[in-house]
C-alpha cells in the first residue's frame, strides 16, 4: 500500500518560515497547485489520484486523466486538499477529506478502518517541494489539516504514517504519507497496527 514517490519527511517539524500559511485549495489556487505538482502531477502523474480510485482506474489515466479527474474534484470547488505558501510560492501539499473519499484506504487489509467510527477524516499524502523539506511545511500542513477537518464537522482526523523506528532504512521517498513522529507530536495516538511500521494514527477533533 506504498505509491513511491520523491518525499522526505524525516526532518519535518523543525522550526519553518515565519511567513508559512496555508489554504485550502480551491480553483482560484490551481495555478499555485500546478506549479508545485508540475506537469507530471508531483510524482508519476499521480495528481493525487491513487487514493480515490481503483489501480486500473489509476493506471488509465497516467496519460492525462488522473489529472483532469482532480482539477475536476478543484473546479468543483470540492477543496480536495491544503496548500502551504513560503509567502507568495506554494511550497507543499497534503492530501486530507472525509475518509470516504479513500476507496484504496477503505479496501486496504492495512489501513482499513478498526472500528464503528463514523465522521472520521484522513490525511492521506503530503507533496513537499524539495528545497523546503526540513523546514516546518509537513507540521504546518498537519496543523492546517487539524483546522481543516474540525471546521468542517469531522469527528476524527487519521492518518496512516511509516513508523522508522521500525523502519530506521525506510528510503526516503517511500515517507508521502508522513512519519509516525511527525503525528505523534501533534496529538494523534496509535488505534490499530497490522503492519509492523505502518500503524494507522487518529487525533479526536471533538
Amino acid at each position: 500500500d506504498a505509491l513511491p514517490g520523491p518525499q522526505d519527511l524525516r526532518g519535518a517539524g523543525s522550526a519553518g518560515p515565519q511567513d508559512l500559511n496555508v489554504h485550502a485549495v480551491t480553483p482560484e489556487r490551481w495555478d499555485g497547485l500546478h506549479a508545485l505538482f508540475g506537469d507530471r502531477g508531483a510524482y508519476s502523474n499521480c495528481w493525487c489520484m491513487w487514493w480515490r480510485v481503483k489501480s486500473s482506474d489509476f493506471d488509465r489515466g497516467v496519460k492525462g486523466g488522473n489529472r483532469r479527474a482532480f482539477k475536476k474534484l478543484v473546479d468543483s470547488d470540492h477543496r480536495p486538499g491544503l496548500l502551504a505558501y513560503d509567502g507568495d510560492d506554494p511550497v507543499g501539499w497534503c492530501s486530507v477529506g472525509p475518509r470516504a473519499e479513500f476507496g484504496r484506504v477503505l479496501r486496504s487489509p492495512m489501513l482499513r478502518p478498526a472500528d464503528e467510527e463514523q465522521d472520521v477524516w484522513s490525511l492521506v499524502c503530503f507533496f513537499i517541494d524539495r528545497k523546503h523539506r526540513g523546514a516546518g511545511v509537513a507540521t504546518a500542513l498537519v496543523k492546517g489539516a487539524i483546522d481543516f477537518a474540525r471546521d468542517n464537522g469531522a469527528r476524527w482526523l487519521e492518518a496512516y504514517p511509516v513508523d522508522t523506528s521500525k523502519a530506521p532504512n525506510r528510503e526516503a521517498a517511500s515517507l508521502f504519507t508522513g512519519v509516525a513522529s511527525l503525528f505523534e507530536r501533534n496529538g494523534f495516538e496509535e488505534v490499530v497496527r497490522r503492519k509492523d511500521a505502518r500503524p494507522v494514527m487518529r487525533l479526536r477533533l471533538r
